[in-house]
Order: structure tokens, then C-alpha cells, then sequence
């Protein structure tokens, strides 16, 4: 299967990159395409002194032409979004298919002292639970945030649900390349997985700090091998995974089959 990362900086109203590029994804087959974290909405440091109203604007254009282009190219997006109800503001994965869309709310976020989404967002602070699943062509996809894949808690899904690919969306800074690259690599390995990490691109000035944000999307396969990765400009990756691949590694190496016969899975 054809599967593909949308490597952008933030977009705001427009749309006619995302036009662009979903034809090219539709033209090579691509039945699946992610977008980055804080893509369709400005980065987080700015939504805290944007006005909810124009945030809420912004998110419904930008939703609504996504359910265009998915019925229009017969695919599957999943985009990160920033939905507001009333005077509550949530961080959101969109998967927006041919004929439905669905919502992933964020169950763990950044909350440091300099980047402290936890704070601003009105996500539940309650016990984890499985993350968005849904299958595509027989190949079986969980949405998480960038935030949650340090968690150990919420891998334990994977193996539960027998999960063919993770699709993450990140918004990584901070020279934190080769960290989350080792960590992408481990992950994908020992839970005998597809891993496709997309991240922006792009910069944000806060008095004299600049946040850079260094693409480097990417796709791991089962093996812990990077199959495919972008650099640090506006592009598109479109990648094969092949569902034999994860079910022939699972054999190999039997993680899973340890814990099922230790009543564990």
C-alpha cells in the first residue's frame, strides 16, 4: 500500500498547497496521506494570543476542505487540528476518509515550563485508553500524538490490536533529530511495526529565541530500518507498506507470541 507524509510549515486559510499535493499523493496511488503537527493551525506559542473565534474559523475552513479533497480522491487524511467548543480549546487528530471523519483528542501532552500545552488546552486528564484505530486496503493504522510515543503505556495497544502502522505527527525541535530518530527506530522494532513520522518545517521567533523546526518526517519499517525520509524543506514522501513485512517479523522475532502465552496480550 501506498502511504505518504506532508512535510509543510503552518498554512493558515489556505489551502491550495494541500490541493497540490493531494493530487500528486492521488496520481501515485497514495491511500493514505498524514500531515504534521501544527500545520493546518499556527504553532501552539502562537495560539495562545490568537483570538478563540479566529482559531475556530480557521479550523472549520480548513476541515471542510478536507472532507472535500478525501471524498474528491477517494483517501484517508489525518491531520492534526485545533478544535474549539465554546470557550474550550482541544488538541485534535482529524481522520478524515471518503464518507465519515473521526476524532483522536490528545490524552498526553507537553507540559513544561516553556512549551506547556497541558495548560492552555482542554484535554481530559483521565486513565489512557486506546488510541485511534481504523484499517485502510486490510492494513491496520493507530493515530498517536508526537507527545504520546514516550509512553510505554499506550504501546501496549499496539500489540493488543495487532497494529500494522503507527501515524505520528510531531512538531519535533531543538536539534532533536537524532533522539527521536533512535527512539522511531526502537519502537517500530520491538513492537514489529510501521512507523510514519511526519513533522513541520518552519520557524517561530519568541523575543530573541527562534524555534526551528527540521522536517525529517520519516518511515521506519518493522525491522527498525528508515525506509524513506524527507530533509528540512517543503515536501511530499510517498512510501509502500507492505502488510507480509509485518506479519513475516512478527514470526521472526515473536514478541508478541512471548506475551500471549504469558496471558499478557
Amino acid at each position: 500500500m501506498n502511504i505518504a507524509v506532508l512535510q509543510l510549515q503552518s498554512i493558515g486559510m489556505s489551502s491550495t498547497k494541500l490541493y497540490r499535493f493531494v493530487r500528486i499523493a492521488q496520481s501515485r496511488g497514495v491511500k493514505v496521506l498524514l500531515l504534521g503537527e501544527y500545520m493546518l493551525n499556527s504553532f501552539f506559542k502562537e495560539l495562545e494570543n490568537t483570538p478563540l473565534n479566529m482559531i475556530k474559523e480557521q479550523s472549520e475552513h480548513q476541515l471542510k476542505v478536507l472532507k472535500e479533497m478525501a471524498f474528491k480522491h477517494a483517501m484517508t487524511l489525518v491531520v492534526p487540528i485545533i478544535i474549539v467548543k465554546g470557550k474550550r480549546v482541544y488538541k485534535m487528530v482529524a481522520k478524515v476518509s471518503p464518507n465519515s471523519i473521526s476524532y483522536y483528542q490528545q490524552q498526553l501532552l507537553i507540559n513544561y515550563a516553556h512549551w506547556n500545552e497541558e495548560a492552555y488546552f482542554d484535554n481530559e486528564v483521565a486513565p489512557l485508553k486506546s488510541p485511534l484505530t481504523f484499517s485502510v486496503a486490510g492494513v491496520k493504522f493507530m493515530v498517536m500524538g508526537g507527545f504520546e510515543l514516550h509512553f510505554d503505556e499506550l504501546w501496549s495497544y499496539v500489540n493488543q490490536k495487532s497494529i500494522d502502522c503507527i501515524l505520528l505527527p510531531t512538531i519535533s525541535t531543538f536539534d532533536s533529530f537524532e533522539r527521536w530518530k533512535t527512539l522511531l527506530k526502537a519502537r517500530a522494532f520491538t513492537h514489529s511495526c510501521y512507523i510514519l513520522r511526519a513533522n513541520r518545517i518552519g520557524e517561530f521567533k519568541e523575543d530573541d529565541f527562534t524555534w526551528s523546526f527540521y522536517g525529517d518526517s520519516l518511515l521506519v519499517d518493522p525491522n527498525g530500518e528508515v525506509q524513506e525520509h524527507l530533509g528540512n524543506s517543503e515536501e511530499l514522501m510517498i512510501a509502500t507498506i507492505d502488510h507480509k513485512m509485518v506479519l513475516e517479523t512478527r514470526r521472526s522475532w515473536g514478541f508478541k507470541e512471548a506475551l500471549s502465552r504469558r496471558q499478557l496480550l
